[in-house]
């Protein structure tokens, strides 16, 4: 039995009007109280040019940014949650399918797409945390495991960048297991020698954190992104003990060997493509 369903399919090349751009003409910087101009801050990659601190992305914006022109294709818009187990808590599972819909103009918290990124084809799945929080349902796993089929079939490099709250509990079972399924799939990738490069984002928690998420060849993370498997204030509450300063902050996991480099977003296309031709050229020279 299938636990999404199709919609009419849509395919992307160019910009999207779908881009987590800040409301109105002026943003604040939550970091230091600045006030600057919406438009400096989309050219900036929604990363605030004096404190530096990064906005929530999305999935479009990521595949803008790293795929060469902006230009890609786009799979898998045509899947859509099932409400499978009846869920209604302040509202049913079917009706918080439908608003976020409407809201972000997504089918799901999860986006797939093919293009050339330094001159390297690669396939990308990006998350949205504007759609229930970026959590991982059964659309989710689907649309990230067919990424990584794509890279599968076509040996080719593969990028996930996560963005969620974790495992999408209206989805029960179902949701948790996505995480074994995205991980079969990577170890398949694995057998081709093909890279798995995983963007952590802010936040990167619960299931997605404790699958996919951390299986990267190499694992990068944006400055300041909370990264975890329960919250902080979950830890604290258990164990009764203040955490450390910065506790599941991207600084804090590279300092204890979580991760392998923290890289600005306004460096994310160059370093990526600086890891792809390292790679890439390694591999073909073996």
């Amino acid at each position: 039995m299938s636990w999404f369903k199709r919609k009419d399919a849509g395919i992307l090349t160019k910009r999207s009007e779908q881009n987590e751009v800040p409301e109105g003409q002026w943003a604040k910087d939550p970091i230091t109280g600045e006030i600057i101009n919406a438009r400096v801050l989309q050219e900036n990659a929604l990363v605030f040019p004096n404190s530096g601190h990064h906005m929530n992305m999305s999935a479009t914006g990521y595949f803008e940014l790293l795929f060469d022109d902006g230009a890609y294709e786009h799979f898998d818009t045509e899947l859509s949650s099932l409400d499978a187990l009846d869920f209604v808590d302040r509202k049913s599972y079917a009706g918080r399918i439908a608003s976020a819909q409407n809201k972000t103009g997504l089918n799901d918290a999860a986006s797939g797409a093919l293009g050339i990124v330094g001159g390297h084809r690669m396939s990308i799945a990006a998350m949205d945390f504007s759609f229930i929080g970026g959590s991982m349902g059964s659309v989710v796993g689907e649309v990230i495991s067919r990424a990584i089929q794509r890279a599968y079939r076509e040996r080719i490099p593969l990028l996930v960048i996560s963005q969620s709250g974790g495992a999408r509990m209206m989805e029960g079972a179902l949701s948790l297991m996505q995480m074994a399924k995205t991980s079969a799939h990577l170890a398949q990738l694995h057998e081709t020698g093909m890279p798995f490069i995983s963007l952590l984002t802010n936040p990167t928690t619960g299931g997605v954190t404790a699958s996919f998420a951390m299986l990267g060849d190499f694992n990068l993370a944006e400055p300041g992104a909370l990264i975890g498997f329960a919250g902080p204030r979950v830890i604290r509450e258990t164990i009764g003990q203040d955490l450390p300063k910065g506790f599941q902050r991207a600084e804090f996991l590279k300092e204890h060997g979580f991760i392998d480099f923290i890289v600005d977003r306004r460096q994310l296309r160059p370093r990526l493509i600086q890891l792809l031709n390292l790679i890439l050229e390694t591999k073909n020279a073996a």
